[in-house]
């Protein structure tokens, strides 16, 4: 019995090359995809030279590992919507004085929700990426669980918190339990052309990875907006900024300012065109709330739950107790206070490997559950 046609999002690199290898290897029906997010003459920087995912570079490797598979492999446009979802969230986040992750956001509304529209058409039953990341279904809840990847080092479930449930139940991580080095031997094994190829860490459509040029190329008369403001220390001025959109909680270098003592960015507040600086011990906050909140291994948390919360991509994670509020957003309280909680950057909860779920930070405080 033949096995089902697969979906697999290729975007030039190793890990989604060798994915949808592995997947041709176990006997899918295999359709490689790749999705255009951006217009290069759009982005600016290192245009033509780029190496991120959905790039020029990508889109033909991606076509020559579909050629030396002998999968079908189609590009789709979608610059129009991710400029809308992605792009437009992106530039809004900074704005407003948060710091946006906007690879997670990617994730939901345009990978995987593109992805299934695409499955669909196709008449695929399940779509796969090279995300190193597992996915189980408890029987006695019937939900899809998302858990850390074997290889710790690569581990990629921070950044698919958002994905929903119905998504994460036609989904297939064929890398899931496998190290990078193993994936990077299977595409030697199988002569792929992306064998050698190194990977990227910018923003995909910030390829320069210099999101204050990116900022003041798409937001016209930014620096006349923002700049000027007040750099601030315990409610005295102390200093002008260059624009608030350009600094980020937990920021030491580049503020243009002398001190005795290290200072760092404490918060950011667009609406008075402020930046507030302060000692290390300014950064060390308790508690925080979280919005857009996504569940993954439960569909509530009405009582208080013990937990391991990320608040960064890079973060080991610290124990917590959580809840979810009437109003649907999260609150969290850490058992020791953490360092730089960031406005707009993603909070994730895990139980041993798995994921529980995340949302989006809005606030730190210092408060009880």
């Amino acid at each position: 019995m033949s096995k089902p046609r697969v979906i697999v999002g290729m975007s030039g690199g190793l890990d989604s090359s060798v994915a949808a290898a592995l997947l041709v290897e176990q006997g899918y029906d295999v359709v490689g995809i790749t999705i255009k997010t951006y217009r290069y003459e759009d982005v600016g920087g290192n245009v033509g030279s780029d190496t991120s995912c959905c790039s020029l570079d990508g889109i033909n490797d991606a076509r020559r590992v579909a050629i030396r598979l002998g999968i079908p492999h189609y590009v789709y446009d979608f610059t129009e919507r991710f400029g809308e979802e992605i792009i437009d969230y992106f530039v809004g986040a900074y704005l407003a004085g948060d710091t946006p992750n906007p690879c997670v956001m990617c994730n939901r509304k345009i990978k995987w929700a593109e992805m299934l529209r695409r499955a669909d058409s196709l008449g695929a039953a399940f779509v796969a990426t090279g995300h190193y990341a597992r996915i189980r279904r408890n029987v006695e809840s019937g939900r899809y669980i998302l858990s850390r990847g074997l290889d710790a080092s690569k581990d990629q479930s921070y950044a698919l918190w958002a994905v929903a449930q119905e998504s994460l139940a036609r989904t297939i991580f064929p890398l899931a339990d496998l190290t990078k080095p193993e994936s990077r031997a299977i595409a030697a094994r199988l002569d792929l052309p992306v064998a050698g190829k190194q990977e990227s860490y910018e923003i995909c459509f910030i390829p320069d990875n210099d999101y204050t040029r990116f900022l003041r190329d798409n937001v016209p008369g930014l620096d006349d907006r923002v700049k000027g403001g007040d750099i601030v220390q315990d409610g005295k001025v102390i200093g002008r900024h260059a624009g608030f959109p350009f600094y980020t909680v937990g920021q030491r270098r580049g503020l243009g300012i002398s001190s005795a003592d290290p200072l760092y960015v404490i918060n950011i507040d667009a609406s008075t065109n402020t930046v507030e600086v302060g000692g290390n011990d300014q950064l060390m906050h308790r508690g925080l709330r979280a919005s857009n909140v996504n569940l993954i291994k439960y569909a509530s948390i009405d009582e208080p739950l013990r937990v391991t919360a990320k608040i960064r991509y890079k973060d080991e994670g610290a124990p917590a107790t959580a809840r979810t509020l009437p109003d649907g957003t999260l609150d969290l309280l850490f058992d020791e206070p953490r360092r730089a909680i960031t406005r707009g950057q993603s909070v994730v909860l895990y139980e041993g490997d798995d994921v529980i779920g995340g949302g989006v930070i809005t606030e730190w405080h210092e408060g009880k559950l």
